[in-house]
């Protein structure tokens, strides 16, 4: 049994797919069902986001459970099977589990080291722990995933990332436009993803008066509007097709949804009418055809990033959060790894042990049976030495089996019994690190004999 991924994301698929494909909790929970009903699936659990879709499931079979995943997909979206695999990815066993890892610390996301995504998936796990669909792999894995990026935000500053672009944006929007806040001016904004929602906070720092939100799922819209009226902004949810309809009653937009078309172009501004265009998303949301026009400005993100970058690392002395980001997901993966190779080897040492209790009971039955004259009493005590010689030959391989499946998982068939019964064979060879050696090594005793 190991762990499977099949899913997409903004990096894999467009926008427009992507919603077909998401999923409500009372979806989420049905397609949990389906997908445990199934013979090759024992396990699921659901990632379903603005920009993302993944089925983590536990699988006995690599290829039944990609083909039951993709037909379970296909069957609720209503998308072709055969366009769906254009933009899957899938991922197995150690890759699957290093995936869920890497998306968690915010490293697969649009906005590099957003938040959200934890609270995601902690909200996938629950609703899939509810529905009886996790078992001990995912749980083990979800657990170490959620440990994994709150340690990420709480050593690195990776969290900083999104925000940093996000002010830096603003800040030479702010320049362009002569002014210092926003207050009394009107802001649309495009998308209600994660980069949307810092766009959001960020303007009402700037003390916005009113924001307009569209999306292409208005529900999102109407879920980041609240969160702005939460925060003390005035703000409204409208449908993404009406996003040129009400481009004449605002001063500022700002597009974050990396769709494949452009949410704006020349051809959709008023005009005469001044605007103000911050473009967050990479590749670019709006056509750079509309700086053209006087009344507009155009803040387009992909070609600041690379001022931002230099800045950052100007600042931070070279050092990259995403560096480190990386180093605890390598560190939490074996981490992760080493107790799930243990925890496979713990049914085989208790098979073992149940073997030798076998051995023991009917050896005891033979002696009985060629000795009946032997009392209770000593039956008792052989019982208890003969269990006690199985409880100390068993210990050794017991505990070297678990070091050796958490270290490696492997072992070679020629030093099998040397290493779980810690014995040392006459004439069998030793290794020795490099610098041990004798520094004046006879040339002759050189490669294989050393």
């Amino acid at each position: 049994m190991s762990m499977l991924v099949v899913g997409m994301s903004h990096q894999s698929a467009p926008v427009a797919l992507l919603e077909r494909l998401s999923m409500d909790d009372t979806v989420r929970n049905d397609t949990c069902e389906v997908l445990v009903s199934k013979p090759s699936l024992s396990e699921a659990m659901i990632v379903s986001t603005c920009n993302r879709l993944e089925v983590y499931t536990v699988t006995n079979s690599f290829h039944t459970g990609v083909q039951d995943v993709v037909k379970v997909l296909a069957g609720n979206s209503g998308v072709d099977e055969d366009e769906l695999r254009g933009y899957l990815y899938v991922r197995y066993a150690d890759a699957a589990a290093e995936h869920l890892l890497t998306v968690t610390a915010g490293l697969d996301s649009m906005v590099v080291g957003e938040q959200q995504i934890i609270g995601q998936v902690r909200t996938a796990y629950q609703l899939a722990a509810e529905q009886g669909a996790v078992g001990p792999r995912i749980h083990a894995l979800a657990q170490s995933a959620l440990h994994t990026g709150k340690r990420v935000h709480s050593e690195t500053d990776i969290d900083e990332a999104g925000s940093s672009m996000v002010s830096f944006a603003f800040d030479q929007a702010m320049m362009a436009m002569g002014a210092v806040d926003l207050k009394g001016k009107t802001a649309l904004v495009l998308g209600a993803g994660a980069m949307s929602s810092l766009a959001a906070t960020q303007a009402g720092r700037l003390g916005i008066d009113k924001l307009i939100i569209a999306n292409r799922t208005f529900d999102r819209a109407e879920r980041l509007a609240g969160h702005a009226h939460e925060a003390g902004v005035h703000a409204e949810a409208i449908e993404f097709h009406r996003r040129t309809a009400v481009l004449d009653d605002v001063d500022v937009v700002i597009s974050a949804t990396g769709a494949q078309e452009f949410t704006l172009t020349k051809q959709d501004i008023p005009a005469g009418h001044n605007l103000m265009i911050i473009d967050l998303s990479l590749p670019r949301d709006i056509d750079n055809a509309v700086a053209e026009l006087d009344n507009v400005t155009l803040i387009n993100i992909e070609r600041l990033s690379h001022s931002l970058d230099a800045a950052d690392t100007e600042v931070a002395g070279g050092a990259d959060p995403q560096v480190a980001a990386r180093a605890i997901v390598r560190e939490e993966l074996e981490a992760y790894s080493s107790a799930q190779r243990v925890r496979e080897i713990v049914p085989a040492v208790a098979a073992l042990r149940r073997r030798a209790a076998d051995v023991v009971e009917c050896e005891l039955g033979r002696l009985q049976q060629k000795s009946p004259d032997l009392t209770d009493e000593q039956i008792g005590d052989v019982s208890q030495a003969l269990k006690r010689v199985v409880d100390k030959l068993l210990h050794e391989p017991t505990v070297r089996a678990k070091k050796l499946a958490a270290n490696s998982g492997t072992v070679s068939h020629e030093t099998a019994l040397q290493e779980l019964f810690g014995l040392q064979l006459e004439g069998s060879g030793v290794s020795v690190d490099v610098k041990e050696l004798p520094e004046n090594l006879d040339a002759s005793v050189s490669g294989k004999d050393v």
